[in-house]
């Protein structure tokens, strides 16, 4: 953190700018030093952001040689606001399996422009389109961060814009720091206290939030069940409730989290 900091201060930014980055920087580190919970810091880590116009933040962990951004069993660290929309068409085509963030995030140590991505000559037609699908829901340009950690797990960080236009570089090293500072404090969450015990599910709510992660409609849960679709939603509630989610897919992706549901 030291190092990325002393970077930051280290370029030729304007006076004002640099002192305006100072005193909002500095205040996000004292709230994150004050948090008392993940989600908080989630909330500070989303206002931060939004000072630079990415209204979209998402934020996964991955164990060593996984391939998707399946969230490692039992890991409380998956936090996203993107739209339900996305997520939902994201999980139901199956884009964590190829999803080209997450293949370059294992080779690169520093933020990178999504753009630089769907530009690079090894970016196949599949990965493109999930960044052109991607805009299409709003998030039209972003960036990501790879947090590597020890025994080769990482996690990704990943800000999002709703226009068409390049991040700055010094916007760039402003988001990264506070993703730096966003991880070590969940990290340090985690090793003080014990992960959450998973909430105890019917054997209907697992079939529907599994059914859900596999991408299917309410409608075709109730057929292949054969129960209604009032019954499924019904259900599907039940989990987003214990599983302190407004969003089906979150709770899906909470549910793999804790080893209620494999796919």
């Amino acid at each position: 953190m030291s190092e990325q900091f002393a970077l930051a201060t280290s370029m030729h930014f304007p006076t004002a700018a640099l002192e305006a980055f100072v005193v909002e920087f500095c205040r996000f580190l004292d709230q994150t030093i004050g948090a008392a919970q993940t989600e908080q810091l989630f909330d500070l880590l989303s206002a931060f952001a939004l000072k630079f116009d990415c209204p979209w933040i998402a934020y996964g962990s991955l164990a060593p040689h996984r391939k998707s951004l399946t969230p490692v069993r039992r890991d409380p660290a998956v936090m996203l606001n993107y739209p339900d929309e996305w997520l939902e068409r994201y999980t139901h085509m199956g884009y964590d399996r190829i999803d080209p963030i997450i293949k370059t995030s294992r080779k690169r140590a520093g933020a990178f422009r999504w753009s630089e991505v769907y530009n690079d000559a090894s970016t196949t037609q599949d990965e493109r389109r999930i960044f052109d699908e991607a805009a299409t829901f709003g998030l039209r340009s972003g960036i990501s961060v790879p947090l590597h950690g020890p025994d080769g797990r990482f996690a990704i960080m990943s800000f999002a814009q709703p226009y068409e236009r390049e991040f700055h570089n010094r916007t760039i090293t402003y988001l990264q720091l506070a993703a730096f500072q966003f991880h070590l404090a969940v990290a340090k969450f985690a090793n003080s206290r014990c992960v959450d015990e998973a909430p105890n599910l019917s054997q209907r709510e697992k079939e529907c939030i599994l059914w859900t992660a596999r991408g299917k409609s309410s409608w075709e849960i109730g057929k292949i069940l054969g129960i209604s679709i009032n019954t499924v939603n019904f259900h599907i509630k039940n989990v987003q409730r214990k599983l302190d989610t407004a969003s089906r897919t979150v709770a899906a992706i909470k549910a793999i989290s804790f080893g209620i549901i494999e796919l």
